[in-house]
């Protein structure tokens, strides 16, 4: 979309915001400082960044309140199960939000006067038009260009950016929800993930010093076992469907996006972080 804008086929925006977890892939930091540099500062659109913190440091941090991943559980009694998603919430929209209410001069808690709004893209290609979904603030008012404007898909979205050289455009997500690429490419990454998904074996690092340690055990990928020896090269059916691409890579079919967790949850969740009651 801010491609789009800057070649002027959308209307011009005012600011690209750029939500930080704090624990994303080195070449999305570096394609977004690419993005900056070549797309944005020449339309004269400003790339704002924020952030809530860095998601990795916060799990494995006792003093600090963590907003959970979609992480898998192993139950003593055996039976599987999940934790709450929580960080794309904390890690991406809190954030944005935020930076709304100082765009507009009415940081939090100040009231934002009535009738006072930013028009917020959102880009939700028609493939998952399932998640367009109105803003739940009335300072913000969502729109999804990429349906509305241009009736979009993600494979003409990927056309687009092959056609002004940014095809190599990485995908924007976490480091604990995508895999596959980061032990083909990146090894450094690649282990800081494994050692993390050991690390939250346990559970929540806050809750296990407070005394509510997690009943059971706690796994990035969801075959619950060591993402060191997960299954991560192996193609399901439905991974061969070219819409569950992402699938390849993740191993996580209802992983996050910048904006919100796609698909619904399939298996039980859990409360915190997995605590069973």
């Amino acid at each position: 979309m801010l491609a789009l804008s800057a070649e002027g086929i959308l209307p011009r925006i005012d600011f690209a915001v750029f939500a930080d977890t704090g624990w994303e892939p080195q070449a999305v930091y570096d394609h977004l400082d690419r993005l900056e540099r070549e797309v944005a500062k020449p339309a004269g659109i400003p790339i704002l960044r924020v952030s809530s913190g860095n998601i990795r440091d916060d799990a494995l941090d006792p003093e600090r309140r963590f907003a959970s991943m979609p992480l898998y559980i192993l139950n003593r009694d055996s039976l599987p199960g999940m934790t709450r998603r929580q960080c794309t919430g904390e890690y991406k929209i809190k954030p944005i939000k935020r930076q709304v209410r100082e765009l507009l001069g009415f940081p939090y808690p100040q009231r934002v006067p009535k009738g006072l709004y930013v028009e917020q893209w959102v880009g939700i290609s028609t493939d998952e038009f399932h998640r367009a979904k109105d803003s739940d603030v009335k300072y913000m008012r969502n729109r999804h260009p990429l349906i509305s404007d241009l009736d979009w898909s993600r494979a003409d979205c990927i056309r687009y950016l092959s056609s002004v050289s940014l095809a190599d455009t990485p995908k924007s997500s976490c480091l604990g929800c995508q895999w596959r690429s980061l032990r083909d490419n990146s090894p450094a990454e690649w282990d800081d993930v494994v050692a993390f998904d050991a690390a939250i074996r346990q559970g929540n690092a806050r809750a296990n010093a407070s005394g509510n340690p997690l009943l059971g055990e706690a796994f990035l990928h969801r075959s619950r076992v060591p993402l060191a020896v997960a299954p991560i090269d192996h193609v399901t059916r439905s991974e061969r469907d070219a819409a569950a691409s992402d699938e390849l890579e993740n191993g996580v079919a209802n992983g996050c996006s910048p904006w919100a967790c796609r698909g619904e949850e399939s298996e039980q969740e859990q409360d915190d972080f997995g605590l069973a009651s």
